[in-house]
């Protein structure tokens, strides 16, 4: 479900709150509301303040020529985006001090197109987590009051043991931004450890230091660091650093994701079940099961109904089996076959699997409100590998069907 939000957009200019508008429409979660003037905007917030999601503003409007819609913005705790005609050094630090987001002038369409970017990026930032590790309780609230004008979850810590134990007890966080000096471990010496574990592979991190050697910038990269800022740093200059190396590693993730993800059901893939597969299988070994889900009657669904329609059901399959088996991991194997597997012993996961055929035999699918069964085929006992057990379960997948189909057959 998309949940709608609204922008407000105060600007005294027909033709800049026509690009806005459109520009900001191509994204079905916001509704521009349009201002061109400090009265309207007033208004507006008043009635319906706590409803808007962020604000893009010009400085210069008819009825208050000296930024004093920023004031306005900013005391409904709005994120505040300031798009103007003239750029000020002295009044753009003074704005970017208040908490304005971002100090963007009308110089190209890219100005147009930068500040959509900054408000999509709002959006995504919600529910990121990201932790700050500094001893110095200014610095550290500072860097916080940064990150939460982005809408970051931040998570504080004073030093590099605590940042250790925080990152071993919650994976959902995305970034670790780090001082160098701190007590009982240092800055570059958290790096070193957290690059040592694959686990925090894709965790983006940014190494802090007020300190003049130059070389330390080189020590923290190579230590496995994303990026490096000297302190002092500007408002401007910390944004982006920040964005620009979160977005470079969602980028690497999507780039792995087409390789191990099926694009019609979501789930992982063939390719992704014998490379990586293999290892969780041969590591687990023997406490795993593995079963081969095949749907009934498939092609007659593609004859009747068109594969436009089979493409929904398996959409809708691939739903189903993430949402029934959480902590398993489930591929599609191959048209409309999906492959479990699971560190669990075969009566759990024959518990799952049973559940989960209740679920689809009680409700209706698609546009065309098809019927769905499955047949299943388990393999429960320790062979010598990952193919090998597939073949088991696979065969108990042909009894099953041989048998009547809408049935599950284990080699237990």
């Amino acid at each position: 479900m998309i949940i709608e939000k609204k922008i407000l957009v105060v600007e005294d200019s027909p033709v800049v709150l026509k690009v806005l508008k459109h520009l900001l429409s191509q994204n079905p979660e916001f509704i521009p509301v349009l201002c061109d003037c400090y009265q309207e905007a007033e208004s507006k917030l008043n009635s319906e303040g706590e409803g808007f999601f962020a604000a893009i503003v010009d400085l210069n409007l008819p009825d208050a020529e000296n930024g004093e819609i920023v004031d306005l913005v900013l005391s409904y705790k709005l994120p505040c985006v300031v798009l103007t005609g003239n750029f000020d050094d002295d009044l753009r630090l003074s704005l970017l001090n208040k908490g304005v987001l971002d100090y963007i002038t009308k110089d190209s369409r890219y100005s147009f197109n930068h500040v959509i970017k900054v408000i999509e990026r709002l959006d995504k930032n919600q529910g990121i987590k990201v932790l700050v590790a500094e001893d110095s309780s200014t610095s550290r609230l500072f860097i916080k009051i940064l990150l939460e004008q982005y809408r970051f979850e931040v998570i504080e810590v004073e030093n590099g043991q605590e940042a250790l134990a925080k990152l071993e007890a919650d994976s959902e966080i995305r970034m670790l931004i780090t001082d160098h000096n701190m007590p009982l471990v240092n800055g570059y010496d958290l790096v070193r450890m957290l690059r040592q574990n694959a686990r925090f592979r894709d965790l983006v991190i940014i190494g802090l230091s007020s300190e003049g050697d130059s070389s330390l910038t080189a020590k923290f990269i190579k230590a496995g660091a994303n990026d490096f800022l000297k302190k002092p740093f500007y408002h401007e200059e910390f944004h982006c650093r920040v964005i620009h190396n979160l977005e470079a590693q969602e980028m690497l993730e999507t780039i792995r994701d087409l390789a191990s993800i099926d694009p019609l059901t979501k789930l992982k893939n063939r390719r992704y079940l014998f490379d990586d597969g293999d290892k969780l299988y041969r590591k687990s070994a023997p406490d795993i099961s593995l079963a081969m889900l095949d749907l009934d009657h498939f092609k007659q669904v593609n004859d009747t109904y068109g594969h436009s329609i089979g493409d929904d059901l398996l959409v809708e399959m691939g739903k189903e089996i993430t949402k029934a088996f959480p902590d398993v991991l489930a591929c599609r194997f191959g048209g409309e076959e999906f492959c479990l597997l699971a560190n669990l012993d075969g009566v759990s996961l024959l518990a799952m699997i049973e559940n989960f055929l209740e679920t689809i035999r009680s409700k209706q699918y698609t546009d065309a409100k098809l019927t769905v069964t499955c047949s299943v085929g388990v393999c429960a006992n320790t062979t010598s590998s990952l193919h090998d057990s597939i073949i088991v379960a696979d065969n108990n997948l042909y009894e099953a069907k041989r048998a009547g189909r809408d049935r599950v057959i284990a080699d237990f």
